[in-house]
């Protein structure tokens, strides 16, 4: 479960007000709202990123307001994929199991498990710059699932790839739903895209 209580932000210009926002356990999430609005600022509160300046984030019943990122168990998908560009494919699907102290060879199986899935396996040796759009954005969703958080964020995922990747990239995340394994907060533009993976469409009226 995702929970916002009563969140305000304020950094600058950016002032976020009186936010409270609750994503059901296991449910998947579609956050929209206009450009600027501060979708994206919100995913950064809830991984930990930033902090609000009065309020509480809740993960699974667990105030991790005072957290750092990598005791929340979420995986976060960035909007420009944010990849690591001295990082092979297999290194990005490695990189929060490694972090986390997981056993070699139960990081090997789950980078095999994650490229299967996401039908990257024949790119595990390739690096950032030989790789598309929309390798990129299997990649950066691979990241993200690789340590089996309880937490997905997903900043526009689909944004900038051409037809035929993107409905690709819809049926990755259409398994990833109906899995019920994470609880997922998915940041879109796009009405089709809320339809078609949420279970519970947010307006941002904030």
């Amino acid at each position: 479960m995702i929970e916002l209580r009563r969140v305000h932000l304020q950094q600058g210009a950016l002032h976020l007000r009186e936010i409270t926002l609750t994503v059901p356990r296991g449910s998947y999430g579609v956050l929209m709202g206009p450009t600027g609005c501060g979708k994206t600022t919100l995913l950064e509160l809830i991984a930990g990123l930033r902090s609000p300046t009065l309020g509480e984030v809740w993960l699974d019943g667990r105030n991790v307001t005072d957290c750092p990122p990598g005791l929340r168990s979420i995986g976060y998908a960035p909007q420009d994929r944010a990849l690591f560009q001295t990082y092979t494919v297999a290194e990005h699907l490695a990189f929060s199991p490694d972090v986390l102290g997981w056993p070699r060879a139960a990081i090997d199986l789950r980078v095999a498990e994650l490229a299967t899935m996401l039908g990257i396996t024949a790119l595990l040796a390739r690096y950032p710059t030989n790789l598309s759009g929309g390798e990129a954005a299997r990649v950066a969703l691979g990241r993200a699932l690789a340590s089996r958080p309880n937490v997905l964020l997903l900043d526009e995922p689909l944004t900038g790839l051409d037809e035929s990747t993107h409905d690709e990239m819809m049926m990755h995340l259409q398994a990833v739903r109906d899995s019920r394994l994470q609880t997922i907060l998915h940041v879109t533009h796009s009405r089709r895209e809320a339809l078609a993976l949420g279970d519970q469409c947010i307006e941002w009226t904030w």
